[in-house]
């Protein structure tokens, strides 16, 4: 399968025992999951963020190359095809409309996409491809330190993009930090439906629909919700964050319900990791999530 404005990755021999011997770049027969890379951090750059970010998709494989076992216990993984990375145009919107189309064949093929970022802006392009296809207003339930809802082009400005220009008929973001959110953009989301959670920590405790809004959702995580003592390789690093097991628990969440029809992990930047790179504890953090999705994912009914 040739997914537009890709670039394939070539996952080295892995042994047998590893999660990464079972993933497929050539065609995704047997496939429920369709992943791709966006290494482009211009919108980050717009917003005067820390660049790094398009190092992103590439240190993620790298780590997942190096974590997760083939067959755990209790746990069948889903089928995964990797579409390789979208190659980024000669502008953020050339960019984005390419996320489109990428994510709008890997829909076509019958596949949930997830994405790797990249800056947090690839989300609208990425969620439009989905929206495009549906015939009711989607709601997104995201993952973040930041609302992300500036009128700028830039790195924050996904969410408030897909309702304008995708009808998106509410939002729902967990994470936030009151302290890095303007009365404006506060002003904004609430004047557009949406909501603030503040949830106990603990997701394991709710079931796959429990406080999930009702109707079709997107869901999308950026890293810079979780702790910056666990998670410093990112865009903007968060001083009062969530801890791993709860960011664990609520994405496994998200892969268990039904009506999540696409995902992504953003805002990963392995030059500010610790140590930097593709071995840095961020990275493997964002290896860890997208296992934890998969894993609610193979929950899911037949």
């Amino acid at each position: 399968m040739r997914v537009p404005h890709t670039e394939s990755f070539e996952w080295p021999n892995a042994p047998a025992g590893r999660f990464v011997s079972s993933i497929r770049t050539g065609d995704p027969i047997g496939c429920a999951i369709g992943l791709i890379g966006v290494p482009d951090d211009t919108g980050v750059r717009m917003n005067r963020g820390r660049i790094g970010a398009a190092q992103g998709p590439s240190a993620f494989r790298a780590a997942l190359g190096r974590y997760g076992s083939a067959k755990p216990a209790g746990i069948a993984w889903p089928g995964v095809f990797d579409a390789g990375d979208v190659e980024p145009g000669g502008s953020l919107e050339e960019t984005h409309e390419r996320v489109t189309e990428a994510a709008g064949a890997l829909l076509d093929a019958g596949l949930l996409p997830v994405m790797i970022g990249g800056g947090h802006d690839l989300t609208f392009p990425f969620v439009r491809a989905l929206a495009g296809r549906l015939s009711e207003p989607l709601h997104g339930v995201y993952f973040d330190a930041h609302l992300d809802v500036r009128a700028e082009t830039g790195s924050g400005m996904p969410f408030r993009a897909l309702v304008e220009r995708c009808g998106v008929g509410g939002l729902t973001v967990h994470g936030l930090d009151r302290f890095a959110n303007s009365t404006e953009h506060v002003r904004w989301f609430e004047g557009h439906g949406g909501r603030g959670a503040t949830l106990p920590a603990g997701g394991e405790h709710f079931g796959p629909d429990d406080h999930w809004p009702s109707g079709d959702l997107f869901v999308s995580f950026d890293l810079d919700v979780i702790d910056q003592a666990y998670a410093p390789g990112v865009s903007a690093m968060n001083p009062s964050g969530w801890d791993p097991g709860t960011a664990c628990a609520w994405v496994r969440a998200a892969g268990r319900c039904e009506r999540v029809l696409c995902f992504d992990i953003m805002e990963l930047s392995p030059p500010h990791d610790s140590p930097a790179g593709e071995g840095g504890r961020t990275v493997r953090l964002a290896a860890r999530l997208f296992l934890e999705f998969l894993a609610g994912f193979s929950e899911r009914s037949a």
